[in-house]
Parts: C-alpha cells; sequence; structure tokens
C-alpha cells in the first residue's frame, strides 16, 4: 500500500548541463543566475529564477548537491 504522507519528489528541469550548476528555467530553458525558493507551511514551493524572472511552483523543495569542481576550475576563475 502507497504511503500517503510521502511528499512526491519532483524532477529538476533538463537542460544541457553546461554552463552553469543550475537547472534552466522550465519556462524559457534560460541558465539562471541565481534560483530563490520559498515554502510556506502546506503550499507548494515557488521557485524564482533569475534574471528572467520566471516563478514556478512545485509539490517539494529543490534538491541541494555539492559537486567536486570541475578540473579546468570554475567559470569565474580567472
Amino acid at each position: 500500500m502507497r504511503d500517503p504522507h510521502v511528499t512526491p519528489l519532483a524532477a529538476a528541469p533538463a537542460c544541457p548541463p553546461e554552463p552553469g550548476p543550475l537547472p534552466c528555467c522550465p519556462l524559457c530553458a534560460g541558465v539562471p543566475e541565481r534560483i530563490s525558493w520559498r515554502q510556506r507551511p502546506g503550499q507548494p514551493v515557488l521557485l524564482a529564477f533569475e534574471p528572467c524572472g520566471h516563478r514556478w511552483t512545485t509539490p517539494a523543495p529543490p534538491v541541494l548537491a555539492v559537486t567536486p569542481p570541475r578540473e579546468h576550475g570554475h567559470a569565474d576563475a580567472g
């Protein structure tokens, strides 16, 4: 029997892995500089993609993961 209290996981929008570590905006497919999120009790999570300004709701919070740096360094490294 399925547990009715389990929150379904939301998949990140599909996007090519380069040039950044963040998923693309699901509305315009643009690569965001930043993604802000807010969740209030009993409501879905609101994701805000910057700089495009689009907003997207999802039933589960984003999955945050730490990944090792790329061999050739960070894109901002000079």
